[in-house]
């Protein structure tokens, strides 16, 4: 492992067992035991650097994103109203959803979906009680200026003079389709889509040129899947609830609690936890291995000294 540089200790640290040994997380993929291991240590890197961040920084960069989120609810209206009666017109209405995603993770802002899988690794690597508050903490942040900005984009675009009637129209019938889903509906379609947002994010670090490639394509799936998505439908759901369509407690129930809680238990219970003991396992069995190659080579090392001996 690579020493780490000297920093002095602040509130926001997180709980490793390379920040207690004064090294850094080792990315290398020769270093380690497969390519997954690599992976999984890299974006282990970026959640630590995450949960670390300054609160007011992680905020604003939230509200960002929030707002960002509008152009997939904006490009889907519009798509909506100019493709009418064009074949394929239902997919590629839906290849507007991905716009929000590619500006979000493009400019690396803080989305809630990719940190219910990125900054939870640290945790599952130690599960410290600081490390939980750091997590909470991060999460909290994320998810309130998400809010904050899905609500600034409704705002707009129920209010500022921007489109004609026939996308305002198409923007409340996406929204209204979002709110036939039952709570259990809801939670499920959230569950798979928490999965898919969980496995776009692993798939990134090694991407390469295809990173554009596989955001559009994991989002796409989201959108023609009609899956439910805490931010996105946020801005969906508060167009309506601006718009005097639906009532403010609808926005939490059915909506937002069993949204938040799918995507929460798709990205982080299920794929990371599954992603998580996979690795460990590897980085189990190499421990092991070297383990046993430093016993094999102490072994060599007394025999010879034993020899030495009897030679004398």
């Amino acid at each position: 492992m690579k020493p780490s540089p000297s920093h002095a200790e602040h509130d926001n640290d997180v709980d490793s067992e390379e920040k207690e040994q004064g090294t850094e997380i080792e990315v290398d993929e020769e270093a380690l035991p497969s390519r997954a291991a690599a992976i999984h240590e890299e974006i282990r890197q970026d959640g630590e650097k995450e949960l670390e961040r300054d609160g007011m920084a992680l905020l604003w960069s939230a509200i960002a994103a929030g707002l960002s989120m509008g152009a997939s609810l904006m490009a889907k209206g519009i798509f909506q109203v100019h493709l009418e009666g064009v074949p394929g017109a239902f997919l590629l209405e839906n290849f507007g959803y991905t716009f929000g995603f590619v500006i979000v993770i493009l400019a690396r802002q803080q989305l809630f979906t990719e940190n219910t899988v990125t900054a939870v690794l640290p945790v599952m690597h130690k599960p410290t009680g600081s490390n939980f508050m750091l997590l909470l903490r991060l999460w909290g942040l994320v998810l309130l200026g998400n809010l904050i900005g899905t609500g600034l984009a409704a705002l707009a675009f129920n209010y500022m003079p921007i489109f004609d009637e026939a996308t305002r129209q198409a923007f409340t019938a996406i929204s209204e389709k979002v709110m036939e889903n039952t709570p259990g509906e809801m939670f499920a379609n959230a569950v798979i889509s928490g999965w898919i947002i969980a496995t776009m994010v692993w798939m990134i670090p090694h991407a390469e040129n295809a990173k554009l490639l596989i955001i559009i394509m994991m989002t796409w799936l989201v959108a023609l899947g009609d899956l439910a998505h805490i931010v996105v439908g946020s801005v969906e759901v508060l167009y309506l609830v601006f718009a005097g369509t639906v009532p403010w407690q609808e926005f939490f129930w059915p909506f937002a609690l069993p949204t938040l809680l799918g995507n929460i238990t798709g990205g982080t219970l299920i794929f990371a936890l599954i992603s998580h003991a996979q690795i460990r396992n590897d980085m189990s069995e190499e421990a092991k291995a070297k383990a046993r190659a430093d016993q094999k080579r102490r072994e060599k090392a007394e025999e010879k000294n034993a020899a030495g001996e009897q030679t004398e």
